[in-house]
Formats: structure tokens, sequence, C-alpha cells
């Protein structure tokens, strides 16, 4: 789990991953928590914008505030859960503009930060599925693949850890995509099948990822594919 703490005050970036820490330990995930001073800073990279599983954004901040710092990561239809601290009641209503997940007073971080991540990870329904690629065996998030595609003899994993990294794998697509059947994935040519929750639109026969890759949809399947992926958007 890849986890932003972005906080101007370096006394709440600590607190917060000090009981992130402690939590994860106990539930025996695995997991890399990420510090940051500002919102301009966690904008540097374009990739911290869909990188994260979780960012906790103090609301707070000087210059590029939570609000707008959240609002440029949802421009780019991440999927990450967003959760507002902050240290004054009146900023509570400013989280339905990000569609934070939750809001949490700084005073009350100590209790309220343990029920916050239960209810992340029931959300979140964290999902792992295993390969053996020529890299050697692997659990993947199924939520971190962004998409298979079929290399003559060889599929390649377009896969998000750290950074983005290809698993190689002699296999058909036809079987992987029936191993990923039902953690929506959508197959929109003979040689890609898509993690649609990275799918930001469908268009003019072209699928928009929301790293900024343009993958191509045939005529004979845009309107299936289209129509698959507005289901799929719908029942989020």
């Amino acid at each position: 789990m890849l986890i932003a703490i972005c906080d101007d005050e370096k006394f709440y970036r600590e607190k917060i991953q000090k009981l992130l820490e402690h939590y994860l330990k106990e539930h025996e995930i695995n997991y890399e928590i990420k510090l940051f001073a500002s919102g301009e800073e966690f904008l540097q990279e374009n990739e911290n914008k869909v990188k994260f599983d979780i960012v906790f954004m103090d609301i707070n901040m000087s210059r590029l505030d939570g609000i707008q710092t959240a609002l440029q990561m949802r421009s780019v239809h991440s999927h990450t859960m967003i959760v507002l601290i902050t240290a004054f009641i009146q900023y509570a209503l400013e989280g339905y503009k990000v569609d934070a997940v939750r809001y949490i007073m700084k005073d009350t971080l100590d209790t309220m930060l343990e029920e916050c991540m239960d209810t992340i990870l029931k959300k979140m329904q964290l999902a792992q599925i295993n390969f053996s690629f020529l890299e050697g065996e692997k659990w993947l998030y199924t939520d971190n693949i962004f998409y298979v595609e079929s290399q003559k003899h060889k599929a390649v994993f377009f896969y998000l850890n750290e950074k983005m990294e290809n698993y190689h794998i002699y296999e058909k697509l036809d079987v992987i995509e029936k191993r990923l059947s039902g953690y929506g994935f959508l197959r929109i040519h003979k040689s890609y099948l898509v993690n649609m929750k990275h799918i930001c639109k469908i268009s003019n026969y072209v699928a928009y990822l929301d790293n900024g890759e343009e993958l191509p949809i045939p005529r004979l399947k845009y309107q299936a594919a289209k129509e698959e992926f507005v289901a799929f958007k719908g029942a989020m």
C-alpha cells in the first residue's frame, strides 16, 4: 500500500506517520509512506496524482492549500482515497469538492485514524493475484495493473509499484483475461486488456488512461467497449 502524507507542519506529518505505521503493522499490511511538506512538492511529480492508494492531506497549507492540491488529483480521475486533515471545523464541507473519504480534526487523530483506516480498507477491498513471470513469481494488486498487452508469444503487464514496471509471461491474453475476470478489466482490442479503474474516458476509438497513455479500440469493438465502461463507472 502506497500512502502519502501532505502537511506543512512537521509535527503532524510525523504524528500521522507514526499512527499509520502502528495500524499497518498490526494489520500485517506491506506499506510505503512518503511525506510532503506542501501541495507544490506533492504535485511536482505528475505521477503522484495517481500513484498513491491513500493521501492524508492537510487543508490549511500556505500558498497551495489541500483542497486545490486534491482537486488537481481528481482532475485526472485518480481513484486515490483522500483523507482531509485540519485544525478548523469550518472547513469540513470542503471535503465534498474532492470526494474525500474522511475528514479528521487534528486534535482527534489519536482516536479517529484507526476507524478511518478500517473504513478505507473495506472500500478498497484490496485484491491480489499471483503470476509466474519471467522475472519470477509475483503477487500483484489488481488495482495497480494498468493494462496487459499481448506481444507476439508473450504478455506484458504494465504495473504501478513505486514506478511503472513491466512483467513478462508466456501466456495467451485469453487465459489472462479469464484469470482477471471480476476485477474490472476490459478487452478493448485483441492485444489489450485494460483495467477500467485507470480509464479516464473512451472517445473517438481511443481509451484514455489516467497515466496519460492512449490505447486504440477497433471499430468492431468500440460500441461494446464503451457500453461496458459506462456500466462499470455507474456501478462504482
